[in-house]
């Protein structure tokens, strides 16, 4: 379950902002969309929530693992959110999901996929602990209940020696009360008001991103068009809008942005 890892590894689990399936899915899938590797203009989102149309991709035990497949070779890619209050998934269990786990799939990594989400499978069948996922309140926690998960998998060739060192390190570090920020995502809300012939004013705790949107072309243009705005790394993405009289608008949006690991080859 190495990609799992990577992700882990990597900062790509987060919280989710709210316990909506649609809004949860759209944003894991522009995570995904947001790194360097895959190739610009991949519309995860879009496969992703097609797919979810036709096929429920809870896996039961409150895990889903949704994905996109894409006609081209790359590694195999996830991102992992954590809802705490759950979500109204429609699993076949009718346990509200708690972790989904969404997948890039490329061409050549069909097998690697299949593999993975079998090895999940067996380890949920082990030891998922549906009261520890319905009582977590930290994603640290979360974090190292996922290693658990993949390192107890009997079946694992290669790749535990590599989670319980991952592991070892994030517990040794809380313990010496050192905790590094390990993820290199930034999510950031923004509310963005429009009034006819007027620039619009965009309200946001990043300073950076507030001086991006406002001086940006097309913002609202595009948001409107594709449902989200990139720039400068930053995703804008349309959570959802408000319309009111005089022809003012509001739009309340996530904004993602990966940081790219400077040590990193």
């Amino acid at each position: 379950m190495d990609s799992l890892l990577d992700a882990l590894q990597e900062g790509r689990l987060i919280e989710l902002p709210e316990n909506d399936k649609f809004h949860s899915l759209q944003l894991l899938a522009h995570i995904i969309e947001a790194i360097p590797s895959v190739p610009n203009g991949t519309d995860v989102a879009g496969l992703v929530l097609e797919r979810e149309k036709n096929t429920i991709t809870a896996l039961g035990k409150s895990f889903a693992c949704p994905h996109a497949r894409v006609p081209y070779d790359e590694d195999l890619i996830c991102s992992i959110g954590w809802s705490p209050s759950g979500i109204d998934y429609g699993a076949p269990d009718k346990i509200p999901v708690h972790i989904i786990i969404m997948y890039l799939v490329p061409e050549n990594q069909k097998n690697h996929y299949l593999k993975e989400i079998s090895l999940l499978a067996k380890a949920l069948q082990k030891n998922n602990d549906l009261e520890f996922l319905n009582t977590a309140k930290d994603l640290n926690v979360i974090r190292n209940y996922l290693l658990d998960l993949v390192s107890s998998s009997k079946d694992m060739v290669g790749f535990e020696s590599r989670a319980r060192m991952i592991q070892l390190e994030t517990r040794n570090k809380q313990a010496e009360q050192k905790i590094e920020q390990l993820s290199n995502i930034m999510i950031e809300l923004v509310t963005i008001v429009v009034s006819l012939n007027q620039k619009p004013i965009v309200l946001t705790q990043n300073k950076e991103l507030a001086d991006i949107l406002e001086n940006a072309t097309q913002l609202i243009e595009l948001i409107n068009s594709k449902g989200f705005y990139e720039k400068s790394g930053w995703r804008i993405i349309k959570h959802q809008s408000s319309y009111y009289q005089a022809d003012k608008s509001l739009y309340e949006c996530i904004a993602v942005k990966i940081i790219m690991n400077k040590n990193s080859n």
